[in-house]
């Protein structure tokens, strides 16, 4: 495992290892949901859960199933080396979880989200407007990549000379081997570790400005916040979270909202108009094709999983993915229904981890969709070898290209 991915490294199951399988999991997932709900997989030492119950038992049950890699046994976590990520409350259980999230709840309620409006959508008519007049562009990289990045390094207080190190950074700390092979994991362990070096000597120097002359930023608010009492470590850590976590998901959630809508011109006029129907569709992207489709944790006590027996230090992979097509709690869950209501998905997780930036995933996602379809009546995917984004678990593609209309 390399310094900047504290998650052990849990190779793909055959089925998705290929570019096919990888971009369309979801036979796959029918097929184990079916056959196997539960089940044990020997060759990657990892126990599977596909139902949306099982999925939801995993995620809510910090008593018998911890976020953090190192309750694996110590054979398998011998190559892990410390990372200031593993102090961030994504790898942290209660109730040490509890206090490192309240660090940025405030920031991140609905209501304190709401007052970033104006500023996304300043960002995001500067970005549509551009990329719409060339009446061709890649969606990815003109578009879901750079709002999310541009918000989130506008809300640390990154300058905008530094957006594009920082895309490359963040790129790297989530990205998967292009091959399943010992070598390619070395090779982007070593990658990683680069960009993680580099990444923590920007932050560093950053945070020590902020002691000295503070800015209306959150990295000042969380510098100079008596209650907080984080370690240097932990606040490194807190900032390197935040670049990944606010990058990533909402660029891919943007990305397959489009897969999604390709060729559905009602849907795409409801969302420039209906704020609701923005927000049921933006829902059943997060369910149909979640940016983010596992999560891992590893087994803290015995634990009972669909009549199986999952023992301590055993990984769990909770497949959301899966549990957000699973028929026994979604009618027709393979069909993208863009009024489905209530949509009980878990694509941002559940319990004590439940996304703590989903709110502004959520608004960026409705700002960008809303200008985009307030400009154009149609588009059109026009590339046909679309390819995905290199990741174990993070769900979209590295570019789509459209042309619209």
């Amino acid at each position: 495992m390399s310094a900047a991915d504290p998650q052990p490294i849990v190779t793909f199951p055959e089925a998705l290892s290929t570019r096919e399988g990888w971009l369309e999991p979801f036979p796959w997932y029918d097929r184990m949901r079916r056959e196997s709900p539960v089940r044990y997989d020997d060759d990657r030492e990892v126990w599977d859960v596909f139902s949306y119950d099982g999925v939801k038992s995993v995620l809510s049950d910090d008593d018998a199933f911890s976020v953090d890699p190192m309750n694996l046994p110590e054979e398998r976590t011998t190559e892990m080396e410390e990372s200031p990520m593993t102090e961030t409350m994504l790898f942290t259980d209660p109730p040490d979880h509890r206090r490192l999230r309240a660090v940025a709840e405030s920031e991140f309620r609905p209501n304190a989200v709401a007052d970033l409006e104006p500023a996304i959508r300043r960002i995001t008519q500067e970005r549509v407007e551009e990329a719409v007049s060339e009446g061709e562009f890649d969606f990815v990289a003109d578009l879901a990549y750079p709002v999310p990045v541009i918000v989130i390094a506008e809300l640390l207080g990154v300058p905008p000379e530094d957006r594009d190190r920082f895309k490359s950074w963040s790129d790297t700390l989530v990205a998967r081997p292009d091959e399943e092979t010992r070598e390619a994991f070395r090779r982007l362990q070593r990658e990683q570790e680069q960009a993680l070096e580099e990444l923590q000597e920007y932050f560093v120097e950053m945070i020590e400005r902020r002691r000295t002359d503070p800015r209306d930023d959150l990295i000042t608010t969380v510098v100079h916040d008596e209650g907080a009492a984080l370690t240097e470590r932990e606040l490194l850590g807190f900032c390197m979270l935040l670049l990944v976590a606010g990058n990533i998901t909402t660029t891919n959630l943007l990305s397959n909202a489009m897969r999604c809508l390709e060729g559905r011109p009602e849907p795409i006029g409801r969302i420039a108009e209906d704020g609701t129907a923005r927000s049921r569709t933006i829902e059943e992207v997060l369910r149909y094709r979640s940016p983010v489709q596992a999560f891992f944790r590893v087994a803290k006590a015995e634990a009972d999983l669909g009549g199986q027996t999952v023992t301590p230090g055993e990984g769990i992979v909770a497949w959301i993915g899966s549990a957000n097509r699973d028929p026994a709690t979604f009618d027709e869950p393979e069909e993208f229904d863009p009024t489905r209501s209530p949509n009980q998905h878990v694509a941002f997780g559940h319990g004590t981890h439940y996304c703590l930036g989903a709110p502004l995933a959520r608004l960026e996602a409705s700002v960008v969709l809303s200008e985009l379809f307030d400009r154009i009546d149609g588009f059109e995917i026009v590339d046909e070898e679309l390819q995905p984004v290199r990741s174990s678990f993070i769900y979209g593609v590295e570019s789509l290209p459209i042309a619209v209309e």
